[in-house]
């Protein structure tokens, strides 16, 4: 398990310096365009997932830090009963809890979490994301396609 924690560290510490870059040059909700389809904008996320609760009163903060602890615990666990040749599995889980640790940090010190990418089409803005997020996302999908692929050799 240990030779896939470095990832996850990895993770957080550019999920860290991408989010403190951010918070020190952008301000506030003001988009910074970078190219078409695609700005810098600073925005703090109380919420989960697409600001999922984020006007829920303040309650939401703690239930998603004991979440993602609870969640973070299982995927320890998980890793640690994995065997030296499950290599995807590893690299997927590691890629999530980075992400995991990366966002309750932020819910921990500062009560929301800090994005900053923002893609959009004409009016249309896709949530605002940062490297925590892209990171559980890969390694979401790379858990779907490893179990997929398994399924497949049984």
């Amino acid at each position: 398990m240990l030779r896939w924690v470095w990832i996850s560290v990895l993770v957080l510490a550019l999920d860290q310096l991408t989010k403190q870059l951010a918070t020190s040059y952008l301000n506030y909700a003001e988009p910074l365009a970078v190219m078409p389809l695609f700005n810098l904008t600073l925005v703090h996320n109380s919420g989960a997932a697409f600001s999922f609760l984020a006007q829920a009163g303040g309650w939401q903060r703690w239930f998603f830090v004991a979440m993602a602890l609870l969640v973070s615990t299982g995927i320890i666990i998980w890793l640690k009963r994995l065997g030296r040749e499950q290599h995807w599995e590893a690299l997927a889980l590691a890629l999530v809890l980075g992400g995991a640790v990366g966002n309750v940090w932020d819910r921990i010190l500062l009560g929301y979490v800090v994005d900053f990418l923002d893609f959009y089409y004409g009016g249309w803005h896709w949530p605002a994301f940062n490297v925590a997020d892209i990171s559980i996302f890969i390694g979401a999908a790379l858990l779907i396609i490893d179990s997929l692929r398994s399924h497949k050799q049984s």
